[in-house]
């Protein structure tokens, strides 16, 4: 993941997917478009950080609360033998980074 740049007022960088967690619909070594401070929606795909610091790329599911009343998503990849939610909790909201919203290469297609 890059650091954030400036396109105009929109904060952006770019991720690059590790891993088959998000096949069918994206691929090892898919680089995306990422916009960070975005509104995450059911659906989308995003960049986050796991509590453990691990930085994956994930399909935002379900907007939840935490046992401390703090806002979190539950986050799949699309690949159900990929490690997300299910092993790892649900990630706070502070913790979702950007919002992916096109893959650049190698097939270049908004998401």
């Amino acid at each position: 993941m890059s650091s954030p740049l400036q396109v105009g007022r929109i904060p952006v960088g770019w991720a690059v997917v590790r891993g088959e967690s998000m096949a069918p619909a994206l691929a090892e070594g898919d680089r995306l478009l990422v916009r960070y401070g975005a509104a995450v929606r059911p659906g989308r795909v995003v960049v986050a950080r796991f509590a453990d610091g691990t930085i994956a790329v994930k399909r935002a599911v379900e907007r939840r609360t935490t046992r401390t009343g703090e806002p979190a998503w539950w986050l799949l990849g699309d690949n159900p033998d990929g490690v997300d939610s299910r092993h790892r909790g649900p990630v706070a909201e502070a913790d979702v980074l950007g919002v992916a919203v096109a893959r650049v290469w190698p097939r270049p297609r908004p998401l």
